[in-house]
Parts: structure tokens; C-alpha cells; sequence
């Protein structure tokens, strides 16, 4: 599953400015990567990544400059292609006239910034990544504790919207209930969000649907979270053996990130929130170089091998 992105959309999110073209920004944008067309000013089209945004900056704008108009023409209208979707100019530089006469015959809108042409880059990019990510429609609770994103999964029922309600209130964040749309941003980093049509809206059997920015106020929730921490929750078994000492290392693979899971047993009387929170804080100190369980077992061995000491 995948957003589908326009022009219109990249002009509003990334603060554009339009030379021309105001009514053709429903053009769709396919690809994040962006194109910094060099070799095409030469004449040189033999590969020409057409459906890429086309970024002329200082460079291209004063090659394009010293260029015979008529030639510069032609090779403006080749850049042009129907699957083009826009061009941009950076440093506040005013589009070659050239540009603008063969846009106009593709209907192409011609964008603008007063930024620099690795800002204008940088900034179109992260969008375009974040948007056009494949994503994946994941069950479960999405929060955010102590700033780490902590993904709650297990059965229906099993009291995960009820775990964040009570987070909510002892003052973390909620991103999603009950789907969690969750994307790669990168190599190692996994982000999650609330599909729009359940955004800031939390499922309690028995009361319903509540808005929890409205009955919290804006500081209890946020849009979106990287996953840290993926806590499953699932209902306690007299027949299963828990991990009592953190020895356990089990992850979960999400597109090609391994995220560490944790499985906590719900019982009657158990207080999910708080223990929730200690996982996250707990995960957090072994991200810094602590870890609890390590201690444990290096005091344990001290205390066997001061045991085994001959006496006298």
C-alpha cells in the first residue's frame, strides 16, 4: 500500500512557489528521487529519468544562460516529457524563458524557492520518501513513551487501547489505535502513523469512541513515531514458561528492520501501564549501554565463585 502524491501536495508540504501552471498541480509524482539535469543540457537524452521533479539550480540556470536560445529551446522541450511532472527553481532564480514556453505547451507547472538548491533537495526528498513508502497496515496500538515509539500487538480484547488510555493519562503520547500504518524510512528506521480517518480516535469497549485530543488536549497525541519497541501482549497461560531474567532477544522483521519484541502476560490485577513503561525505559538504558539482566549475572558468578572459595 502506497500514498499516492501530487504536485499540489508537494508545493503545500514543502513550502513552493508556482511560476506557472497553477491549474495542472494535480499532476501525480511517482518516484522521490529527484533529478539535477546536467548532461541534458548538453543535448545528451540517451537516459533521462523523465518521471523524476526536475531541479535547476545556479549551476544549470547559468549553463542554460550562455546557451543559444534556439538550442536551449530544443533541449527544453525534450526535457519536457508528458510524464515530467514539474519543474523546480531554487536561490530565487527566475526560470529560463526557454523553460517556460515549452512547459506551457506540456502543461507543466514551473515551481520556485527562495532556499538553496541542497535545501530544496533535502526538503522535497524527506517528503517524498515519507509519502511514497510502501506501507504496511499493522493491528495493534501505537504510543509514544519517554519518546520512544512502543507498539502494542495481541488479540482483540486483550486490553491494549485500554493500556494507552491510561498512558495517555499519566502523560505519554497516542499515534494510532487499532491500525498503525507503518512505513521504512530508511535502513534501521521504521515509522508509524494513524490512518487519517482514525486519527487521534481511541476504541473503549463499553464507553465507545473517544477523542483524545480533544479530552487531553494536543500534548497527548502526535502524528507520527518511529517503532522502537514492539510489546506484545497476550493473555496469561498457567502451561507457558515467561522470561523472568530479559534473556530473551526475539525481534520481529518489518520490510528489513528487525524491531525487538517483548511478551508481557496479562493477568487480572497486573497493572499493563506501568509495566509497559518500564519496558520502554528499560529498553532505552540497554540502547545506552546498561543492562539490568547483564548485572544480575555478573553479581551472580562474583557471588558463586566468593562461594567456592576454600574456607581458611
Amino acid at each position: 500500500m502506497t500514498y499516492n502524491v501530487s504536485v499540489a501536495d508537494l508545493v503545500e508540504n514543502t513550502h513552493l512557489d508556482i511560476f506557472y501552471g497553477k491549474e495542472y498541480l494535480d499532476r501525480p509524482i511517482t518516484t522521490s528521487d529527484i533529478s539535477r539535469p546536467g548532461l541534458e543540457l548538453t543535448g545528451y537524452f540517451n537516459y533521462y529519468p523523465a518521471k523524476r521533479i526536475q531541479l535547476l539550480g545556479i549551476t544549470e540556470t547559468s549553463y542554460a544562460k550562455g546557451m543559444n536560445s534556439a538550442d536551449l529551446y530544443e533541449v527544453m522541450k525534450e526535457m519536457c516529457h508528458p510524464e515530467t511532472p514539474a519543474f523546480v527553481i531554487s536561490t530565487q532564480l527566475d526560470p529560463p524563458d526557454e523553460l517556460i514556453r515549452a512547459a506551457k505547451n506540456k502543461h507543466i507547472p514551473i515551481l520556485g524557492s527562495k532556499l538553496t538548491t541542497s535545501r530544496v533537495l533535502s526538503n522535497m526528498t524527506n517528503y517524498l520518501e515519507s509519502n511514497l513508502a510502501e506501507r504496511k497496515s499493522m493491528h495493534g496500538v501505537l504510543v509514544d513513551v519517554y519518546g520512544l515509539g512502543v507498539l502494542m500487538t495481541g488479540d482483540s480484547g486483550v486490553g491494549k487501547s485500554e493500556t494507552a488510555l491510561e498512558l495517555v493519562k499519566r502523560g505519554h503520547r497516542l499515534i494510532a489505535d487499532d491500525r498503525v500504518e507503518v512505513y521504512q524510512q530508511d535502513e534501521q528506521t521504521l515509522v508509524g502513523q494513524a490512518p487519517h480517518i482514525l486519527r487521534h480516535l481511541l476504541e473503549i469497549r463499553g464507553i465507545g469512541i473517544i477523542d483524545v485530543m480533544n479530552l487531553f488536549g494536543a500534548g497527548a497525541v502526535r502524528s507520527k513515531t518511529k517503532v522502537d519497541l514492539i510489546v506484545h501482549l497476550e493473555n496469561w497461560s498457567d502451561n507457558k514458561d515467561y522470561d523472568r531474567l530479559g534473556n530473551s532477544d526475539e525481534t520481529r522483521r518489518i520490510f528489513d528492520v528487525d524491531v525487538e519484541r517483548i511478551n508481557i502476560p496479562v493477568k487480572t490485577g497486573r497493572n499493563l501501564a506501568i509495566i509497559v513503561e518500564a519496558a520502554a525505559m528499560n529498553f532505552r538504558a540497554r540502547t545506552m549501554g546498561y543492562d539490568a539482566t547483564k548485572v544480575f549475572n555478573d553479581n551472580l558468578n562474583s557471588l558463586i565463585k566468593e562461594n567456592s572459595k576454600p574456607n581458611g
